[in-house]
């Protein structure tokens, strides 16, 4: 391995994205080699790399879809959450999931152990897109799918929607299509128009679909669908400037 920023390593071998790294940097929980890193610190595969314990080589990259069920909240830890991604995932590698799911919400969830995608994915410059099916506690018309689609300001959060994709699909359902992820977004746009969500679901993100899955299951992507995956990502179907990703088929 070439010497490379310690963020990135971290991210590499799975404890965590970039950005949490740069925070476990600055809280002096990560040690090189037995002294607190650097900000900035670049190492190599001489060092000897702790966060807790002693980190592992970057690993294998492994994605996986998981059909995320109401009632599980999207974290690692919480004590006070009744059930946790955790709790579904039982799989040899630490996977972290790429952006969340509403305890209220049900769908697809991607988790991976690739630092370096999941921060791809989340940034919302790149406008990757994510397909939900919504029902509604009224009659979906078509003044509401023009101003869905349009965009909505949304005072609770001082910002303005991205013009999106909407269709009617029942009277009471509708499909949408995001480019963005801010917190709560389709029940805030909803709620706004003076509709409530009865049911969310996330069917799609990206190339990724949920076709197959049962609430609480998982599998792993294929080779085909993880190089398409971080083509979208903008990370050239895996290719990180030091080699091919190489991704797991156990």
């Amino acid at each position: 391995m070439s010497a490379m920023r310690l963020n990135k390593y971290l991210a590499q071998c799975g404890i965590c994205s970039r950005r949490d790294a740069d925070k476990l940097i600055a809280d002096g929980k990560v040690l090189v080699n037995g002294v607190p890193a650097q900000m900035g610190q670049t190492v190599s595969e001489q060092d000897k790399v702790q966060v807790g314990k002693r980190v592992m080589g970057p690993q294998k990259k492994v994605v996986l879809a998981c059909y995320k069920p109401v009632g599980v909240t999207c974290t690692e830890r919480d004590a006070h959450a009744e059930r946790i991604i955790t709790d579904l995932i039982r799989y040899p590698v630490r996977v972290t999931y790429a952006g969340r799911l509403d305890k209220d919400s049900e769908g697809l969830l991607l988790l991976t152990n690739d630092g370096d995608l999941i921060d791809a994915m989340m940034r919302g410059a790149n406008q990757h897109e994510k397909e939900y099916v919504v029902k509604v506690d009224r009659e979906v018309t078509e003044i509401f799918l023009q101003r869905m689609a349009g965009g909505i300001y949304l005072k609770e959060l001082k910002a303005q929607t991205r013009s999106c994709e909407v269709e009617k699909m029942g009277k009471y359902t509708f499909r949408i299509v995001l480019t963005q992820g801010l917190n709560r977004q389709i029940r805030r746009m909803c709620n706004t128009l003076g509709y409530e969500v009865v049911q969310l679901k996330r069917t799609r993100v990206m190339n990724i679909v949920l076709d197959g899955l049962k609430p609480g299951a998982y599998r792993e992507l294929n080779e085909q669908e993880c190089m398409e995956l971080y083509r979208r990502a903008g990370m050239a179907g895996g290719d990180h400037g030091s080699g091919k990703t190489e991704f797991s088929a156990e």
